[in-house]
């Protein structure tokens, strides 16, 4: 037993959250046990040598595939996820059921009427309507963002279909260039058919290629008529900006036969490793199994996914078993349908939130790792995290940013729960999420297996400490 250790939000990464490395804490004596330093250790070695997380994410993504919620493949991404984990010697294996949002795209074309005719590249966006199946044909009216949409008056927009065209920034320490742009595809259909568009056009929120489609959910709005939503290239988003900007009349027509079925039944996947001490108390880590269509869901967030399970496998190879228990939920639901996984996990634990000690989520890709967001603790809290990180040097995982955690554990943070997320690049990431280019051929096997081994640390350690991280709401 270890003795004389310490005493004690869409959640995308703020904007203006201060980043902290473990070198920032002038204490000479760390206030956690040196006798961590050796498990790290073993742990980063065992990852690397021995970690089967490219394997699993081989299996998952080539021989399943992309996994819609309500999907076949979904189906069979859970059987895959139970027998996988009870294989690697999980010591319990469960499925909780949650209803999700069932989203069909069927299929989906356009082509360019005026000044000349000629195909177009696009992809509905999550949850959009269809077209009527004889299509929709109108001109075309480009904005560049929301302001100057603003000034058009409704007789320009009136019938016609209305084009977005915000170019997304690059960022590599955090997500404020996608912040800006997903509001396009959130929010863009409501706002054109507020003026009266019969459908909306984005650019493809993403940072690739130009000839790249990018998909992803967008939302309706009670009161305001649904019409149809899609993205196209930022190769074509730009010629269709250009011949509108020249004064050419510009035409597009538009099918898509795509639909929203009743509700489907799916679940969340859970795997523990049960703790040696207190093994009613419980540190969550996962990511989300659902993924989008076009790609086979490889950064996102298989990754996430398969680091979550391979650290209950590398724990116990190397006969480490923590204080408390770790638990593996693979969430279901958050591409599609409001975070149904992340909200039935919390709501159906709600009754032992008090007894979660700490939630972690990777949905970032494996981009090389900064270090983790953290959020819901003290100062104290913060500075135990620090201490952690030091140890994560190897794996490049030594700084703490202030504000975040992840999408599929927030409704936890409502609870008291502390929340974090790992924090690597998004340099690349977005030339690949939500599009055809997310598939493991983009995943770099050492940079998954750093990954890994950041959540395997950080999660054993917090399972194991004497005392858990303090807990802004005092419920602990």
């Amino acid at each position: 037993m270890k003795k004389g250790v310490l005493s004690r939000a869409l959640f995308m990464l703020p904007l203006l959250a201060l980043p902290l490395t473990a070198s920032s804490c002038v204490d000479a004596r760390s206030a956690i046990n040196e006798e961590y330093r050796a498990d790290v250790a073993r742990i980063i070695e065992a990852v690397r040598s021995q970690g089967l997380q490219f394997e699993k994410l081989v299996e998952l993504c080539d021989g399943i595939g992309p996994r819609l919620p309500g999907s076949p493949a979904g189906r069979l991404a859970r059987e895959w996820a139970v027998e996988t984990m009870r294989a690697d010697g999980a010591d319990r294996v469960s499925e909780e059921e949650v209803m999700v949002s069932h989203w069909v795209r069927g299929s989906e074309a356009a082509w360019l009427t005026l000044p000349w005719w000629r195909p177009l590249q696009i992809t509905a966006l999550g949850n959009s309507i269809g077209t009527p199946a004889e299509g929709i044909e109108a001109d075309v009216i480009v904005a560049a963002d929301f302001e100057e949409f603003g000034s058009f008056d409704v007789a320009d927009v009136e019938g016609k279909i209305v084009l977005f065209n915000f170019p997304m920034r690059r960022t590599s320490r955090d997500m404020s260039g996608y912040a800006e742009a997903v509001a396009y595809r959130s929010q863009g259909p409501v706002v054109a058919a507020r003026k009266g568009a019969v459908a909306c056009l984005v650019r493809s929120v993403g940072t690739g290629p130009a000839g790249n489609l990018h998909t992803g959910m967008t939302a309706y709005q009670d009161g305001v008529d649904p019409i149809p939503a899609a993205a196209l290239t930022m190769a074509d988003a730009g010629s269709i900006d250009r011949l509108f900007r020249s004064g050419e009349q510009v035409r597009l027509r538009l099918e898509l036969d795509v639909r929203t079925l009743p509700d489907a039944g799916d679940a969340n996947i859970i795997g523990e490793l049960r703790g040696s001490e207190l093994p009613g108390e419980v540190v969550v880590i996962g990511g989300h199994f659902d993924s989008w269509d076009l790609g086979t869901g490889a950064h996102d967030d298989g990754v996430g996914c398969v680091a979550a399970m391979e650290t209950i496998r590398i724990l116990k190879l190397l006969g480490l078993r923590p204080r408390r228990t770790i638990r593996v939920v693979l969430f279901a639901a958050e591409e599609v349908g409001g975070l149904r996984g992340g909200n039935g996990y919390a709501s159906q634990h709600a009754g032992e939130a008090a007894e979660h000690v700490a939630a972690i989520e990777s949905d970032g890709g494996a981009g090389p790792m900064i270090g983790f967001s953290a959020a819901g603790t003290t100062e104290a809290g913060y500075a135990v995290l620090r201490d952690i990180l030091q140890f994560l040097g190897p794996v490049g995982a030594d700084e703490l940013r202030i504000g975040g955690g992840g999408p599929d554990i927030g409704p936890l943070g409502a609870h008291g729960v502390p929340l974090l997320g790992l924090w690597a690049s998004t340099e690349h990431y977005f030339d690949y999420h939500h599009s055809e280019e997310d598939v493991v051929e983009n995943v770099d096997r050492d940079l998954l297996a750093d990954q890994t081994a950041a959540m395997a640390v950080m999660a054993y350690i917090l399972a194991d400490l004497e005392t858990p991280l303090p807990r802004i709401s005092g419920n602990r």
